[in-house]
C-alpha cells in the first residue's frame, strides 16, 4: 500500500479529475464512494477497479477491502486528500476507481429490457437501475448523448446494482427499438395520455418498457416507435410521476403479471 499525502499525486488528481463527464469518458471511469459502493463492486467485478483510496485514520475498520485489490492499486491518504477525491459530502473514509463496464449489445442483453430516454438525474438514473434489478429485469439501456451517465450519484442511488446489472449506452434510440421489434419484443412507452391503462397492457411476454425525460417525457419520434402507450391512472391531483417512480410501476405490474 502507498501512503500519499499531496494533492498534487498523479493517482489522485486523475481521482478528482472523474467529476467531469468528459474525463469520465476520457478515462473510461467512474468513482465510487463508501463501503457498500466499493465492496459490491470488488465483489462483482474486482478486475475493473484500478485504485483504492482509504483513509489512513480507518485503514483497519477497511482491511477486508484493501485486501482484495493489489496492494501498487491501494492508497492510504488523510482525510482532506480523500474528501478532494470524494463525490459526496460526507466521505465514508473509503473511495475506488472503478472501470465503466463493457456496454453489451442491447439486443443480447435478454428479454426484459427498460429503456431511458433522456433522463438527466442521475438519482433516477441509479434508482431505475436499482429497481430493475430488484424487478428481475435483464438490462438497462441508456441513450449515449443527452442522458445521465455511470457517475458517483447514478452508483450511489443504484444502491451498488450497476456492478451487476448491464447497462447499455446508445446511439440511436428508435432505431434501436425497431431492432428489438424484429427480435419479438413488444415495446411499451409510459405516457401521461397513453391510450391503454397500466392495468390493461399485457406485459407477460418479451418486453422492453421506455420511460421518457422529467419533464417533457418521451419525443414523439420514440413515442411513434412504441407498440403501446401506456397511462399509469393517477388520482390526485398531479398529472405525472418522476421517472423512477414511473419505472418502478411499470416493472413490479410485469413482475405481478408475470407470477
Amino acid at each position: 500500500m502507498k501512503t500519499v499525502s499531496s494533492l498534487k499525486n498523479p493517482a489522485v488528481q486523475a481521482a478528482r479529475a472523474l467529476r467531469d463527464a468528459r474525463e469520465r469518458a476520457r478515462q473510461g471511469a467512474f468513482l465510487l464512494d463508501g463501503e457498500h459502493m466499493v465492496g459490491e463492486a470488488l465483489a462483482a467485478c474486482p478486475d475493473r477497479v484500478s485504485a483504492l483510496f482509504v483513509d489512513e485514520a480507518r485503514l483497519e475498520a477497511y482491511a477486508a477491502l484493501t485486501a482484495l485489490v493489489p496492494q501498487t492499486a491501494c492508497y492510504a491518504v488523510p482525510s482532506h486528500v480523500l474528501a478532494a477525491i470524494s463525490q459526496v459530502k460526507t466521505p465514508q473514509g473509503v473511495a475506488a476507481v472503478c472501470a465503466m463496464p463493457p456496454s453489451p449489445a442491447p439486443e443480447e442483453m435478454g428479454n426484459r429490457l427498460i429503456l431511458l430516454e433522456n433522463v438527466q438525474d442521475p438519482g433516477n438514473v441509479g434508482t431505475v437501475i436499482r429497481t430493475a434489478d430488484a424487478a428481475g429485469a435483464h438490462g438497462v439501456i441508456i441513450p449515449k448523448r443527452r442522458s445521465a451517465g455511470l457517475t458517483a450519484v447514478v452508483a450511489k442511488t443504484s444502491a451498488g446494482a450497476v456492478s451487476h446489472l448491464p447497462v447499455a449506452r446508445v446511439a440511436n434510440l428508435p432505431s434501436l427499438l425497431k431492432q428489438l421489434k424484429k427480435e419479438g419484443l413488444w415495446i411499451f412507452g409510459a405516457a401521461a395520455d397513453g391510450p391503454v391503462s397500466l392495468y390493461e397492457a399485457d406485459l407477460k411476454g418479451p418486453a422492453a418498457i421506455v420511460i421518457g425525460s422529467e419533464g417533457s417525457g418521451m419525443s414523439r419520434l420514440v413515442a411513434e416507435t412504441c407498440d403501446v402507450l401506456v397511462r399509469i391512472p393517477m388520482k390526485g391531483k398531479l398529472n405525472s410521476l418522476n421517472a423512477s417512480a414511473a419505472a418502478a410501476i411499470l416493472l413490479y405490474e410485469a413482475v405481478r403479471q408475470r407470477r
